[in-house]
Formats: C-alpha cells, sequence, structure tokens
C-alpha cells in the first residue's frame, strides 16, 4: 500500500498542508539542537490537526460526483491490500472447473482471527499492465463461476464468506455475452440468496450494475465511506438521459448512489467510516477500521442458526421496494400475506416501509 500519494483537484487544500507536513518531517530529522527540535515538533503536531480539520471539512462538502471520484482514486486499496492487511494465511483458488479462470475475480481460504473465512473480491489493478491483466475489475462469466464454486465450497464447510465489491461493471465484451454472462450473474443472485452459511458484502470503490450484484447478495451489506452502488454509472446514465456526459455530476445526484443515501433507504446495514481524507491516503488505517466491522457481523452472524439466518436474510430482500405514498404502504406483493414481514418491518418509515 505504500504508493505515492495523488490529490485530486478538489483536494488541493489538503495537498498544500500535506507537503508542508513532509518539510517539518525532513527538517525535524536533520535538526540538531533540542530547541530547534521542540519547535519542529510543536509546528509538525499544528500541521497534523489541521490537516485532519481540513479533510472533515472537505469530507462534510462532498457532493455524489465527488465520491465517485474518491472511489476511483488510483491510491484506494483494493481487495488484495485488503487481504494482506486484515486477513492471515490466505490461499488463492483459480479456475471455475470449467476450463476458465477470470483474474480479475480473485477467490481464497483465509483467517479472521480465530475463523476461517472464503473471500472473494474484484481486483482492478493498479499499474497499466496490471489493470490489463485483471480487466479492470470486469468480471467475466467465469469469474461469477468461480465464485460460485467458492461459495459452495464455504456452504460444504460452514465457512463464512465476505466479499469485496469494487468494478464498473461486468464485462460487456460479445465473447461474454456468448460465455454466459447474464446467466452467470443470475445464477450467482439465486444462489447467494439460500446458500446455507453467513454472507457479508463489502463495497469498497465502486459497485456498478450487474457487475456488483454478482457477488453482493447477503446477510450484511457494508459501505465503505467514500463509494457508490447503483445501477449505472453516471457517466452511462448522464449518455443516455441527456446524450452527452457533461450531465455527469447532475446524473450522481439523481441515482442517489452514496452510501448516505442508501443507508438511509434501508438498502446498506452500516458505513464504515474512512480516516482523515479517506481511504486512499490511509490505507493501513482504512484497513482496520473495515476488520473490526467485520468481525462485529461476523460474531453476530455465527450465532444464529441456519434456518434462522435464511429467513432474515429472505426478509432482507423482500422488503427492498416497499415505499410511502399519502401514508400508505405500497409494495410489489401482497404484505398481509407474510405476516413475518409485516411484523419486522411494518413500522419502517425511512423510505423502504412504513405502516398505514
Amino acid at each position: 500500500m505504500g504508493n505515492k500519494r495523488v490529490f485530486l483537484d478538489f483536494e488541493k487544500p489538503l495537498q498544500d498542508i500535506y507537503e508542508e507536513i513532509k518539510e517539518t518531517e525532513e527538517e525535524l530529522s536533520k535538526a540538531s539542537s533540542p530547541t530547534e527540535k521542540a519547535k519542529l515538533k510543536r509546528r509538525l503536531n499544528s500541521l497534523k490537526r489541521k490537516y485532519e480539520t481540513t479533510a472533515k471539512e472537505i469530507n462534510a462538502s462532498l457532493t455524489p460526483w465527488l465520491r465517485v471520484q474518491l472511489s476511483r482514486h488510483p491510491n484506494r486499496p483494493q481487495f488484495l491490500d485488503y487481504v494482506s492487511t486484515i486477513f492471515q494465511d490466505f490461499f488463492e483458488l483459480h479456475g471455475d472447473r470449467g476450463g476458465f479462470d477470470d483474474p480479475s475475480m480473485v477467490t481464497g481460504i483465509a483467517k479472521l482471527e480465530s475463523y476461517t473465512v472464503v473471500l472473494i473480491g474484484q481486483q482492478k489493478g493498479k499499474t497499466t499492465k496490471e489493470r490489463q491483466y485483471r480487466n479492470f475489475g470486469m468480471n467475466n462469466p467465469e469469474g461469477y463461476r468461480k465464485a460460485l464454486r467458492a461459495m459452495k465450497l464455504a456452504e460444504r464447510f460452514s465457512f463464512p464468506v465476505i466479499t469485496f465489491i469494487d468494478t464498473p461493471g461486468a464485462f460487456p465484451g460479445i465473447e461474454a455475452e456468448e460465455r454466459g454472462q447474464a446467466y452467470a450473474i443470475a445464477r450467482n443472485l439465486y444462489e447467494m440468496s439460500r446458500l446455507r452459511t453467513p454472507i457479508i458484502c463489502v463495497i469498497i470503490g465502486e459497485g456498478a450494475s450487474g457487475g456488483a450484484l454478482g457477488i453482493g447478495v447477503g446477510d450484511i451489506l457494508l459501505m465503505m465511506e467514500n463509494t457508490w452502488f447503483a445501477v449505472i454509472s453516471p457517466e452511462s446514465c448522464s449518455s443516455i438521459l441527456w446524450r452527452s456526459w457533461d450531465f455527469k455530476e447532475k446524473a450522481a445526484e439523481i441515482l442517489r448512489l452514496t452510501a448516505q443515501d442508501l443507508y438511509k433507504y434501508g438498502i446498506v446495514d452500516e458505513i464504515v467510516p474512512e480516516p482523515a481524507g479517506g481511504a486512499h491516503h490511509d490505507p493501513e488505517g482504512a484497513a482496520q477500521i473495515l476488520r473490526g466491522t467485520l468481525i462485529k457481523h461476523l460474531k453476530s452472524l455465527l450465532k444464529l442458526p441456519q434456518e434462522e439466518l435464511l429467513r432474515r436474510r429472505w426478509l432482507k430482500y423482500r422488503r427492498f421496494g416497499a415505499y410511502m405514498e399519502d401514508s400508505t404502504l405500497y409494495t410489489s406483493f401482497p404484505i398481509d400475506n407474510v405476516p413475518e414481514l409485516k411484523r419486522e418491518y411494518g413500522t419502517r418509515t425511512n423510505g423502504s416501509a412504513g405502516t398505514k
């Protein structure tokens, strides 16, 4: 995770302070007298406090489009970065047992504290060569089949599954369609909805379209603070609605794709906070925050009997799509015919369900 720090245009105030911090640290390393060292330490502490304050101010004013930009930041930690920091003894599993292996979908077995878990994640790559090898995080159907193979292995041995979502979308090439892209994603949705082991899904960057959904059905859905999750990217939405990419900022606003929006609507179970300035400025810190969140939810899910786990997962997805209109609850199915659903979710008023 030791890449050279990059700042986006709207992060310019942070860049100025960061450069001052580096200059002061260099001066401190060369200082000889105790008086000079004490003076430089005070200055350094003041600059670090200023950096955190400025980062919080920038974060408070972020628009949806700016969060989209942060989710794509070149320094943002990717799946394998989190694997090396959070987990131990990672052993990668290759192949879909059908003759293919998709490098953009990485699967394997690892340890998280005393728990053995199955990890599935989308890897974009960082260098030009690696991005080409990983297909920029755009999965082919064999990637989803490889993920399903790993899930079935987890189910067989009662290992929890943790998926890491970071993709601009499933690969849209003709060859992917010929090999069954749509079916591969749909099959994963079906299998994940009934997989008899806990599933935690984490959006660590971009969560676009069916490419994200293909490994995005689970008991708990987490989103890092500066990520997005939507059926389409702001640029593509803009090109469809306005025949131009010039309205991508407006599209990002109306798509309600941020973690904050989706948490409000009951889609996301928890927003994982990022260090000051974002995960791209402190990958190690971001990984430690995520680690604690994963352990918390893992312990909670593992206490549930298998049938209760599946029941809660079913209820979780059945309530999606309910909405309020003239103080009356409307859904795409007769809620009165599902007493459990009415009892558990009939009183929600955050936009996903409510009462008459």
